[in-house]
């Protein structure tokens, strides 16, 4: 029989993951020829999720928990866990039921038609309208600076064949960028789209911060254009300074007597141009984080310990 690896990665999920683990056993009972194991990561949770976690392992050996020693972060655990997975697919899957688990059979069905990878791509969401359309348009601009082909809202709930999974645990990436790696390694990929539903239970661990760590991520790791564009935004105020300093110099050569510059334009372009530059060292500062995050070599996630691993 042909094994399926669930993974999800969670953080304080106490009120959503006994839920999620009935509904992904519901949907995997249904799927014949196929056995399964479900594998939860947990970030170092504060709440009761790792005791729930537990509590359901002892009864079900399908399921197998891995607790990490500390909070790695939204990227690197996720990663990792699906590196710790050696069924012939692995479907990663939220731990929120915002990613639903009744799109599982249709991911396996699109997996027997010969596609590598089935990803999830929410065309529509129940969640806060103004966070959906950031979200959307971070996904267009990323779509088109990016010097290979991504998917747009995406968030990385799919299947992933065996083969896919096998180049990943080859990726040297203490800091990766997951869902770019989706066109760069260049799978064969199908699409299903669904409806995002709305968060019931709890309260989401994504905030600024993190989504703004998610945006520069994908820029950094897949596009050259910002630094670019530094460049040539330079390159052309530059050219506008000298012909405003020109147009000046002329008129006030023309005018001697009457034309007072003033200090109006002194201080307008030094703000203008201060404020240019602060915004491409802050680009530069991103990349430059993001070479010094490759060179330490450091590990994805430290494991305090596993359940039903054998």
């Amino acid at each position: 029989m042909r094994k399926i690896s669930i993974l999800t990665a969670c953080y304080n999920e106490e009120e959503n993951i006994e839920l999620l683990y009935k509904e992904i056993k519901k949907q995997m009972l249904s799927l014949e020829n196929y056995e399964y194991e479900h594998i939860f990561i947990d970030n170092a949770s504060t709440d009761k999720t790792v005791e729930i976690l537990k509590h359901i392992a002892a009864k079900d050996k399908n399921v197998k928990v891995i607790v990490n020693v500390r909070n790695f972060g939204h990227i690197r655990s996720p990663f990792y866990g699906i590196r710790q997975c050696f069924g012939d697919v692995v479907i990663s899957i939220v731990a929120d039921l915002q990613d639903p688990p009744e799109l599982i059979p249709q991911f396996i069905k699109k997996w027997e038609e010969g596609y590598k990878i089935v990803v999830g791509v929410k065309n529509k969401s129940k969640e806060n309208p103004v966070m959906y359309s950031i979200r959307k348009i971070f996904y267009g601009l990323l779509s088109k600076a990016s010097e290979t082909e991504q998917i747009k809202n995406f968030t990385g709930f799919g299947l992933y064949d065996k083969k896919f999974v096998d180049v990943v645990r080859t990726i040297d990436d203490p800091y990766p960028y997951f869902r770019g790696l989706i066109g760069e390694l260049g799978f064969d990929v199908a699409q299903i789209d669904y409806t995002q539903p709305r968060r019931e239970h709890g309260k989401t661990k994504n905030n600024l911060y993190t989504l703004y760590d998610i945006a520069m991520l994908g820029f950094v790791n897949h596009s050259k254009l910002p630094l670019r564009l530094a460049s040539f935004i330079g390159f052309g105020v530059a050219i506008i300074s000298l012909l405003a300093a020109l147009i000046y110099f002329i008129y006030k050569l023309i005018y001697w007597d009457s034309f007072q510059a003033g200090t109006a334009p002194l201080v307008i372009g030094l703000f203008f141009f201060s404020s240019i530059q602060l915004f491409f060292i802050g680009i530069i500062g991103e990349y430059i984080g993001a070479i010094h995050t490759q060179v330490r070599k450091r590990p994805l996630v430290i494991e305090k310990e596993r359940v039903n691993f054998d």
